[in-house]
């Protein structure tokens, strides 16, 4: 104790209240200094050459007289801080090294000082303290230990935050591990910006200060000056110790930061893979200084956050081609059906993983009837988006083609076995007709569909199913039994894929009845009916994709008079030719559209006939009204031969090739749709004037 006595300055004069400054000083063995970095001089006075173990007489005023008394690695220590200091612009200095009195004594010294600048920012002075921290040191050891040993210490923090990063899948879950648990404030934080390096640019992703928000600069390129900017072109740490150094360094950016408060800043680089991807921001309030061992910390923290983010931003990137790879694949828009009401709605899953194949499809088909299509195919990647895409425009194609439900699905089956995919997919296939509600259902080891019925009340719509596409091909069982039913007025179908109603850990009838429930307390119109399933049922975050159609069939829909007239004519068969024009002469009649007649029926004629010269059997007539507002009455004629008609203009010594231009002068409109295994040639005829419409007593009907 008598050596350590011995390096304690005698107490001065203390006078009267309050003490002097000096006594300040002298009382508590604090030391002044004046360096002179200009003229390389340096100051000490009597208390800082007692600290320091200095002979006054002998003390020339030499800083290389001071360094040359201290071990190797300890001028080194105070070269390198000072250097740092200086070349990051820092406005203050601290360092401790360790003393060797030259009676043996080893103590600890900690000399901190103001970096005075001139007018050009040039630093020329160093003012400041210097003490004897030897207590300090070892006090400040003992705090180490017991931090150590708490929950809360800075290590077990880090700790803490590293583990959260390592779960963090997305840049905001990366900048939520930083801001929970009020993690900033135990660190002494009170801003975090996070910043992502993007086209030459960085962009704030994140701000935990929320009134500090600027957008003005949630954009700012590299050549810019921000320190963010400087941290991600040298790669070096930057440490701001005042507000005064931070104005000074940083006048564009200091005008924002003021209002915090802030009197010290770090930032930090973040570097992953050798390159920088973006860069921390730190502001604190009531700090000055940054200790080597926190700026160790702050180091490594940046280095775990730098590895998260770089896995958060590619797990977006690829989120982001997977989900609009799948959503470019589903259809832009759905088509208006006269007497029916159409709602599709699409959620992708949470994780890039489990990107699917879930997708939705509407088709309008010849004679106002419609096809309504929902499927799922297995897996959850880019693969199966991939798949579903491929799958839904074969199985559209087929639907438009006009074949029966049943053979549109063992089509779309053998197309997706031969897509040479591991692959299987299941589907639901419903084709309604609103005018008369009549409904085919086809499902391919699909989930079942819900009615909605006009009285509000829920029902499961039971059906007949059979093997998911792909499968039923490779196993040879492509006979798809269909499920009739009828919508009635009013009614709504709902189709669904099972990411709607499947948990984790649930049971899917559970699912079900949540749906049913759902689907029954939900409002009328279709689309808010959409978005309340989609609420109810879960919200975006789940594991797993969904789709959904909802279907309605309009209250005005009711079943009206058989509008439709069918007719075979056989080849080399005058009689049936005759029944035709019959059909057509009274069906137009009845209907209230006498002056179409005549053109009506030539054209009817010349598109038998083409059937019956061009095609190899039969043909069959078909006359029906429209169901619209502007009436309208269509004439088709459909045949088995692939080949489809070309309007021609004949040559003057040509007998034949003015067919289809006869009837395209004499009709509104006309036109070839292809009709299952074969084709059919329009054409149409429209009439202004009111009238009563009946159905032509006497002629045969297709319903």
């Amino acid at each position: 104790m008598a050596d350590q006595r011995e390096w304690t300055a005698s107490a001065p004069a203390i006078g009267g209240w309050p003490a002097p400054a000096a006594a300040h000083l002298a009382l508590n063995n604090l030391g002044g200094f004046d360096w002179d970095l200009d003229g390389g001089r340096l100051h000490l006075d009597p208390v800082a050459l007692r600290v320091l173990d200095l002979d006054p007489e002998e003390f020339a005023g030499s800083p290389a007289a001071l360094l040359s008394r201290l071990p190797p690695e300890e001028a080194d220590g105070i070269d390198r801080a000072l250097t740092v200091a200086l070349k990051e612009g820092q406005s203050s200095w601290s360092v401790y090294f360790r003393l060797t009195r030259e009676d043996g004594h080893r103590g600890w010294i900690h000399a901190r000082g103001r970096i005075v600048r001139d007018s050009a920012g040039r630093a020329c002075r160093i003012i400041g303290i210097v003490s004897d921290s030897t207590d300090e040191v070892a006090q400040a050891a003992d705090c180490v230990r017991r931090e150590e040993a708490h929950p809360d210490s800075e290590h077990n923090l880090v700790v803490e935050v590293t583990a959260s990063l390592s779960e963090a899948v997305t840049v905001r879950d990366v900048t939520a591990a930083l801001t929970a648990h009020r993690r900033l404030d135990r660190l002494g934080i009170a801003s975090l910006f996070l910043g992502m390096v993007e086209g030459g640019r960085i962009r704030v992703v994140s701000d935990a200060e929320v009134d500090s928000w600027v957008p003005a600069l949630e954009y700012t390129r590299l050549e810019d000056g921000f320190p963010m900017s400087e941290v991600v072109q040298t790669l070096e740490p930057r440490f701001i110790t005042s507000p005064e150094e931070f104005a000074r360094r940083y006048p564009k950016l200091w005008p924002h930061i003021e209002p915090l408060g802030a009197s010290a800043a770090a930032y930090l680089p973040l570097i992953a893979q050798g390159k920088p991807i973006g860069a921390l921001g730190l502001l604190y309030r009531h700090k000055y200084s940054f200790a080597p061992q926190e700026r160790n910390l702050l180091i490594a923290l940046s280095g775990s956050i730098a590895q998260s983010l770089q896995r958060a931003v590619l797990f977006d990137q690829e989120h982001d081609i997977a989900q609009g790879l799948q959503t470019a694949m589903l259809p832009r828009s759905i088509p208006r059906i006269p007497g029916a009401q159409l709602a599709v709605r699409y959620r992708s899953a949470r994780l890039a993983r489990d990107i699917g194949g879930d997708w939705y499809d509407v088709v309008a088909m010849p004679g106002g009837r419609v096809a309504a299509i929902i499927g799922d195919v297995q897996g959850h990647d880019t693969h199966a988006a991939a798949v579903m895409g491929q799958l839904r425009i074969a199985l559209r194609a087929y639907a438009a083609e006009g074949h029966p439900p049943a053979t549109v699905m063992a089509r779309g089956s053998r197309f997706l076995c031969e897509l040479d995919t591991d692959r299987f997919a299941t589907a639901l296939y419903a084709q309604v007709d609103p005018q008369t509600g009549r409904t085919c259902v086809v499902r391919a080891g699909h989930i079942d569909p819900l009615v909605r019925h006009a009285d509000g009340s829920c029902s499961r719509l039971s059906t007949n199913g059979g093997l998911p596409l792909g499968l039923s091909a490779q196993f040879g069982q492509l006979d798809y039994p269909v499920t009739q039913t009828e919508l009635d007025p009013g009614d709504t179908l709902l189709m669904f894929t099972d990411g709607l109603v499947e948990r984790p850990g649930t049971d899917l009838d559970d699912g079900l009845r949540r749906l049913t429930k759902a689907l029954s307390d939900g409002p009328q119109g279709v689309q808010p009916l959409a978005d309340h399933i989609s609420s109810v049922m879960g919200a975006p975050g789940t594991d797993d994709d969904m789709a959904l159609l909802l279907l309605r069939r309009d209250t005005d829909a009711a079943p009206q008079p058989s509008r439709r007239l069918h007719q075979h004519v056989g080849p080399g068969d005058p009689q049936a030719l005759v029944a035709a024009r019959g059909m057509i002469r009274e069906a137009i009649t009845s209907w209230g559209m006498p002056e179409r007649l005549d053109d009506a029926e030539l054209a009817a004629d010349e598109l038998i006939t083409n059937a019956l010269v061009h095609t190899d059997g039969g043909a069959v007539l078909t006359v029906r009204m429209m169901p619209d507002t502007t009436r309208r009455v269509r004439i088709e004629v459909h045949d088995l031969a692939s080949n489809w008609p070309r309007r021609r203009e004949a040559g003057d010594g040509e007998t034949s090739g003015r067919g289809l231009l006869l009837v395209d002068q004499l009709a509104d409109a006309w036109g070839v749709e292809p009709h299952g295994s074969g084709k059919s040639v329009w054409c149409e005829f429209r009439s202004p004037a009111p009238s009563t419409l009946s159905a032509p007593p006497g002629t045969p009907s297709a319903g």
